[in-house]
Order: structure tokens, then sequence, then C-alpha cells
């Protein structure tokens, strides 16, 4: 029935009519697979629920899917052991371990003089892979139903993953893992986890910052992830290594390229653990750049500029701080060196100025 106004008729508006609707429906109905609530009632509803709990120095908060990632050796289970031991004095944590057996892990937590075994809490579960109880044929399916029957047996929300290159043997491609993943995030949903994830990168070039492109299978496994967060090897130190977050969704980038965290592996009587040393520009632990790789990193930044990056989004597509971009979006673009694809007497082609196919890269 149409309104009156000021005398005059008016037709109600269908989207105020909805919105009613859906108001009128205790704030919310559903639609297959979709719950739709008023913008107002979903700040309403959402404002009921505590905010979600720091989990560890600003880089995993409660409710969060993450990802943490690094290259081989580097220490990332380690860094993800020493998580798992300080939340665990607050909650019961599960933790996935993939990378080693129960004899590896010992020695790695036992003084080797005295024999004494590093205490971890009580509240901290480690689970790893029974091979005489695997199902090949159905790897997958299995362990994605095991881990969500041994959260609830350790009666825990906060689940560690040691690693999801292991668990999928595709995770590099990005196929499979993506599937993987959206297994593990049904999951998440119906629990309302807290999930860690430890993932590998391809090995990298020391000289350029860390990025979301060294996450294996980036493309399709980037946007599962609220937060992402990745351990690299300093150059200047082979004992050092420094923390660098690549997204953040909860918190705030506190540990950008201008701030990492640095950190020095020490072996104490019956721990290894990331020992903090302080804070620095990720630019400190990078190989020197050759001066070809510095043109190249600058034609990119003017190159993502034309098409209307903004210098933080430039920064962080680059693993650079915004404060270098900015020094470089100053600077004249670089101009790529002109030949006329010929090199020598010989006439033979220079191979340098061939325009790559659609599936290579030149970096």
């Amino acid at each position: 029935m149409a309104d009156n106004v000021g005398g005059c008729y008016m037709e109600p508006n269908p989207v105020q009519q909805v919105s009613n609707e859906i108001d009128a429906r205790v704030g919310a109905t559903d639609v297959g697979m979709l719950t739709l609530r008023t913008a107002n009632k979903t700040l309403q509803v959402a404002s009921q629920r505590p905010d979600p709990e720091d989990l560890y120095n600003g880089l995993w908060y409660e409710g969060e899917v993450c990802c943490l990632f690094a290259d081989s050796n580097v220490g990332k289970s380690i860094y993800a052991v020493q998580m798992a031991d300080e939340i665990a004095r607050l909650r019961n944590v599960l933790y996935v371990d993939c990378e080693l057996s129960d004899k590896q892990f010992q020695l790695r937590y036992t003084d080797r003089e005295t024999g004494m075994l590093h205490e971890f809490p009580e509240s901290l579960i480690r689970a790893e892979i029974n091979p005489s109880k695997m199902d090949m044929k159905n790897f997958e399916e299995q362990i994605i139903t095991d881990i969500e029957t041994a959260a609830q047996k350790a009666a825990t929300d906060t689940i560690i993953i040691d690693n999801l290159t292991y668990l999928c043997n595709s995770s590099e491609k990005g196929d499979q893992a993506g599937i993987f993943m959206m297994k593990l995030m049904n999951l998440k949903m119906k629990y309302n986890w807290s999930l860690l994830v430890i993932a590998h990168t391809p090995k990298r070039n020391m000289t350029n910052p860390i990025t979301q492109n060294d996450l294996a299978g980036s493309k399709k496994l980037y946007n599962f992830f609220d937060s992402v967060f990745a351990i690299g090897k300093s150059a200047a130190d082979p004992k050092l290594r420094y923390v660098k977050q690549v997204k953040v969704r909860a918190g705030e980038y506190r540990y950008d390229a201008d701030n990492v965290i640095v950190y020095e592996i020490e072996h104490e009587t019956d721990n290894v653990r990331f020992a903090f040393k302080g804070f620095a520009k990720e630019s400190e632990h990078l190989k020197e750049q050759t001066e070809e790789e510095k043109i190249s990193l600058n034609q990119q930044a003017h190159e993502l500029r034309k098409e209307g990056k903004s210098i933080r989004e430039i920064a962080a597509q680059l693993g650079m701080s915004k404060s270098t971009v900015d020094r470089m979006l100053k600077s004249v673009p670089p101009v790529p060196p002109q030949n006329d694809g010929t090199s020598g007497t010989n006439g033979t082609k220079d191979k340098s100025n061939v325009k790559p196919k659609e599936d290579e890269t030149l970096f």
C-alpha cells in the first residue's frame, strides 16, 4: 500500500520493504547458504560478541585463518612450536606435526648433556600421522576427518597444521591445495576455529624482499587467509632470521618492510627458540641488488602507479617499504636499453629482447 506523505501518495521503497521484513524476522533470514541482515543489524549482532583476542604478537588473531610461510631450513617449525608453547599457557592448542617424528621432536627439545626434557604446557596436544593407518587412496579426506576428531578430543578450537605441503602434495600448484583449504575452511566455519597453516616457499632470491608471490601456489591460496606472515633468512648474518607481515585484516601492519622483527635462533639447554633481538628494516637483511635488479623494480613501481595503485599497494606487492616506493616514484622512470634484436658481428639473434610467451615469466 502506498504511503500518504503531505497529501501526496508515494509508492513504498522496495529496498526498505525488504529491510523491514528482514529486521522483523528476528534480524535475519536465510537464503540457501546466505544469511541476510541489514548492515545496521549486522553491526548490532556482531557488537554483542567479544573482539578477537591477539593470540601471538599481532601476527595471529582469534578466529582467523592465518598462514606462516618460509623457505626450507629457515626455522618455520621451530617458530610455530614456540608460538604453540606460549599460546598453550592460556588455552588448549592442537599441533598437527607432519614434519618431525616423535624421536626427532624429542631430540630437538632435550638437553644433550643432562638428558633433561623441555616441559611444555599440558594443554599443548601434539598429533602426528601414524603411517600404518594411512589410507593413501583417500588421504586428504581422511586427514581432514581426523583433524576434526582430534580437535574435539583435545577440546580446542586453536589448531596449528605443519605443514600444508605435506598434507597436500600438489600445494605448490595451488589446485589441490585450494580444494584442501576449502575443506579446512568448512571446519573453521563450523567450529569457529583459530587456524594457523604452515606453508612452504620455493627457493628465494635473497636480494628481493618477501612478498605474497613467494607463497607456493600463492594465487590460489592467498585469498583463503585472513593474515599472512613469513620468516626470512638474513643475508647480513646467517644466524639471524626476520619476521614480516604480508597480509593483515584484524589488526594492523606492525611488521612491514620498515619494521621487521629480528630474531636469532638459540639453542638453550632443553629448547631451541627464536630469541628476540629487535626491529629493523628488511633492506638491512637482504643481499645487495645488482643495477639491473634495481632498474627492474623501479620499472615495476612506475608501471603499477600508472595502473592506479597507491604507494601502500605498490609497497605490498613489491615487498618494499612505502618510503622506498615514494623515492622511486619521484625519480625519473628508467629507460630500458634498446637494441635491434641482434648482437655481435655475426648477426645472431639476441634472445634477451624476445617477448616471452604468456605462460613464461621474466623474473
